[in-house]
């Protein structure tokens, strides 16, 4: 009787010890999973609850590493990065199913996906009030990082990375600045930027240059930049196309973006077709958007043609059995993967990411790692290659190839603390077009290997 009764403890215990915010069941989903996922909310500040997606790692969950993804924007969902890129379960064309990514990050990884700031995706403010700026981003972010690891209390010896893509360029290195010199007491290992916003002159003046060495545009056009933009040498220290200095050096870096922004390339990808959206508005029109504040103001901005296509996400994750699934109150929006309200409320206070990653790297304590697919024209690898030179840092490693599979896969320079390197074919999504080389790459960061 006695043996009956401590069973049948036992048993209510690991009723009552189980996580609320786990998901136990997911529609569209006909395979069975070998790892645990959560969903949920994380507190900010005032009055702003963040949703966050947190799948545990399928080799070792209670030693593995903690990574935290973010997308950018400003004002588009990590859950994209999940269900598109990098997330152990990506969703059908026909938003209907769940089939299993293979080289997801979660394999040797627990990842946290955030959707941040508030308003983006699933989360949301009780006032419905979406204006915020780069530094309200970055705290709500670190608030919210602290609520996590109180839910999770068991991860927080592990170490701890922080990642993401495009304006991820922003909100990594100003988060990882807060968790470094913070109170969080977060065991804060390094931090990784995939086609990052890390400097503005810099990515403005390297995408005329990327589109010159990538023949997009013609010698009668570039002998125009050359003569007015960069006082007859085209070189990158004699050129600015940022803040053209006449009518005809504006002109001519009019004319260059016009044929990179509006002529009909993917901007994400040079080598690939645009996908055409069902959605009017989409990932691609916040980003283009952003990226055009950079160039003379004369250029008329035009959403057309939208490259990504994230509808059947969108079909997805609006399902009332999925909301339901993922802890979704009735009364939070639909789910989309940019949000115009942030968008247009966001404030933009850098343009330049060069002291904080020299804190970060200037630590002590912490490693880098800077990537870039090499045929993205949204943030090139020029331009983030231009930044991590100038930083100053002792090189290790000069550039290099690496390798997978026996094959090139990209090219790779080791500084002191900090990595920089491409992805050969890949656009601005690298786990998206690169899966098994993202999964490399990564890997051997979080282990602190070469590749």
């Amino acid at each position: 009787m006695f043996r009956i009764v401590l069973i049948f403890s036992a048993v209510c215990l690991s009723v009552s010890l189980k996580h609320p915010d786990e998901v136990t069941s997911l529609p569209g989903l006909d395979f069975p999973l070998n790892f645990r996922h959560y969903s949920g909310y994380l507190n900010a500040t005032n009055g702003k609850f963040l949703h966050y997606w947190f799948v545990e790692s399928q080799t070792s969950p209670s030693t593995d590493p903690v990574v935290l993804w973010m997308n950018g924007g400003p004002g588009c969902s990590s859950l994209d990065g999940f269900l598109s890129e990098l997330g152990p379960l990506h969703v059908t064309p026909d938003g209907k199913k769940l089939y299993n990514n293979t080289f997801s990050w979660n394999a040797e990884a627990n990842v946290i996906f955030l959707e941040a700031p508030a308003g983006v995706g699933f989360s949301y403010s009780s006032s419905k009030k979406y204006d915020t700026d780069d530094d309200t981003t970055s705290y709500d972010n670190y608030v919210a990082l602290q609520h996590f690891f109180q839910k999770f209390p068991e991860l927080k010896k592990n170490d701890f990375y922080i990642t993401g893509e495009s304006y991820g360029g922003i909100y990594i290195p100003t988060l990882s600045v807060r968790v470094l010199t913070g109170p969080a007491n977060i065991n804060f290992k390094g931090f990784a930027i995939g086609n990052g916003f890390l400097d503005t002159t810099n990515l403005t003046n390297s995408i005329v240059f990327f589109g010159y060495y990538h023949g997009l545009i013609g010698s009668q056009l570039w002998s125009r930049l050359e003569k007015y933009c960069c006082g007859g040498i085209g070189a990158p220290q004699f050129c600015n196309f940022v803040t053209p200095t006449s009518s005809q050096c504006e002109q001519a870096v009019s004319d260059a973006t016009e044929i990179i922004q509006g002529s009909g390339l993917n901007v994400y990808n040079l080598y690939e077709d645009c996908a055409h959206s069902a959605s009017g508005h989409n990932r691609y029109s916040v980003d283009k958007r952003n990226l055009l504040r950079l160039f003379p103001k004369s250029l008329k901005v035009n959403d057309d043609p939208p490259c990504i296509d994230s509808t059947n996400v969108k079909k997805y994750l609006n399902q009332v059995e999925v909301r339901k699934a993922l802890h979704i109150p009735s009364s939070v929006q639909d789910w989309d993967v940019c949000s115009l309200d942030v968008e247009l409320g966001y404030k933009r206070l850098y343009n330049t990411m060069r002291p904080q990653i020299l804190q970060l790297i200037n630590s002590g304590q912490l490693r880098g790692l800077i990537y870039n697919g090499d045929v993205d024209m949204a943030c090139n690898f020029l331009g983030d290659e231009w930044f991590a030179n100038a930083l100053g840092l002792k090189v290790i490693a000069n550039y290099e190839e690496w390798k997978y599979k026996d094959q090139v896969a990209g090219f790779v320079k080791y500084y002191d603390r900090l990595t920089f390197l491409t992805i050969k074919g890949s656009g601005h999504m690298v786990p998206q077009d690169k899966p098994a080389e993202a999964f490399k790459m990564i890997s051997s960061f979080l282990k602190n290997q070469r590749l």
